[in-house]
């Protein structure tokens, strides 16, 4: 079964669920070799009894279009979640969620999994794109940004701070760097094993 690589950026009023709220979920599903099979996005309506950070309110101030995208045809998380579980278990193949930061993106996303769905079809794992290319350009982890990335991994495609858009775009640079990766490890010759654990 081919592994489904599900790019997701989300969209928030602060740094964790629960006292704060996801208000936008994008995520685009792709394979390897970059084709992009279904796209996912929602906006979501706050969660009862949270609140804005006031520091992320201050910078939602500084992107009204953003703002304006994130907050039209708002849906209950219940549902959407649902939906969202029900559009990843219908793809042809093995969920990986892929973010950048994982460890941001997918804080939210699990969270309302289990807080509205009960489950995660992406069990505890996400992949994290700046790890990925720490281990590719040989670089301390925090030496590593998208602008210390090479130029030849981006797809010319905007960072909008709307969810689904950012999605893509990351989608595609992860995209790019597997295929670069996969193209140097059968240029060393080298075959690398997999090897999946509990819970995988």
């Amino acid at each position: 079964m081919n592994e489904i690589y599900i790019s997701t950026d989300v969209e928030t009023d602060g740094p964790i669920p629960g006292p704060h709220s996801m208000l936008s979920l994008g995520s685009a599903a792709y394979l390897a070799d970059k084709q992009r099979l279904s796209t996912f996005s929602v906006n979501l309506q706050t969660l009862p009894g949270a609140n804005a950070h006031p520091r992320t309110a201050a910078w939602w101030a500084t992107q009204p279009e953003a703002w304006a995208a994130c907050r039209k045809d708002l849906e209950d998380p219940a549902t959407a979640m649902k939906r969202y579980v029900a559009w990843i278990r219908a793809l042809p193949g093995k969920a990986v969620f892929v973010a950048y930061p994982a460890g941001f993106d997918f804080l939210f996303v699990y969270w309302y999994l289990i807080r509205f769905v009960g489950e995660s079809p992406f069990g505890f794992s996400a992949l994290d794109i700046k790890s990925f290319a720490m281990a590719m350009l040989k670089k301390d982890f925090r030496r590593v940004s998208k602008k210390t990335m090479p130029a030849r991994w981006f797809d010319p495609l905007a960072h909008t701070h709307v969810a689904l858009d950012d999605a893509i775009e990351q989608g595609a640079l992860f995209c790019n760097m597997l295929r670069e990766n996969r193209a140097n490890t059968a240029a060393d010759g080298l075959s690398v094993p997999i090897v999946t654990g509990p819970g995988e």
